[in-house]
């Protein structure tokens, strides 16, 4: 009887594996992914079954790793307007820490490995609009997360081309004070209470936002 795979080394071996691909790309072949697991070729095939299937799963799993991490920096937050918010993800993204996953995801969009994950395009996009439409709902404008979505991407695009730090910085600078421009009271905020209420101290009945 052969041995069965182990859950446990099975995790440890994609963990390693995802951090050699977030800091060196995925690789073409596994002996770079044998060497940083500290184990060999044969033992990657025996936990993942093969090739292709090992390079898929560590794809997912940066993937997942990136949709935790972004996602908690595009979390709506109690303490601070959303549009503080969208800058500081903003800053954290383009930085240290989220680079490693912006440069494997737009070589995974622009090559060959695209065959690992045929619909990567669409699920790169779609993931963040949930999150966003959250995020934005505090500000009452859940109806502008595509466009948020678009001029993120846009502008990670324009620096991954350009480089230019200090000018997409102040883009995204400009465009969150654009939303802040545009921004609709929630229903429970504050300020929107007070207005509900008439001179009397009942409530108009009606509701002061409109649907956006």
């Amino acid at each position: 009887m052969g041995r069965r795979p182990q859950p446990q080394i099975r995790q440890r071996l994609l963990d390693a594996c995802a951090d050699y691909a977030l800091a060196h790309g995925l690789p073409g072949r596994l002996d770079p992914l044998a060497t940083a697991t500290g184990t060999s070729a044969r033992m990657l095939i025996y936990h993942f079954g093969t090739r292709d299937a090992l390079l898929r799963a560590v794809l997912e799993h940066a993937r997942q790793r990136q949709l935790d991490t972004f996602g908690d920096l595009l979390r709506a937050r109690s303490d601070e307007p959303y549009t503080a918010t969208l800058g500081r993800a903003w800053t954290s993204i383009t930085g240290a820490d989220g680079q490693p996953y912006l440069r494997m995801f737009g070589r995974l969009r622009e090559s060959a490995e695209q065959r690992l994950w045929p619909d990567f395009r669409r699920t790169a996009t779609t993931d963040w609009l949930g999150p966003l439409e959250d995020g934005l709902r505090g500000i009452g404008r859940p109806d502008l997360a595509t466009l948020v979505l678009a001029v993120i991407r846009g502008l990670l695009m324009d620096l991954d081309a350009t480089g230019d730090t200090a000018r997409t910085d102040q883009a995204f600078r400009d465009f969150v004070d654009f939303l802040g421009a545009v921004e609709r009271p929630s229903p429970d905020s504050p300020s929107t209470r007070c207005s509900s209420q008439d001179g009397a101290g009942g409530t108009t009945g009606g509701d002061p936002v409109p649907d956006a």
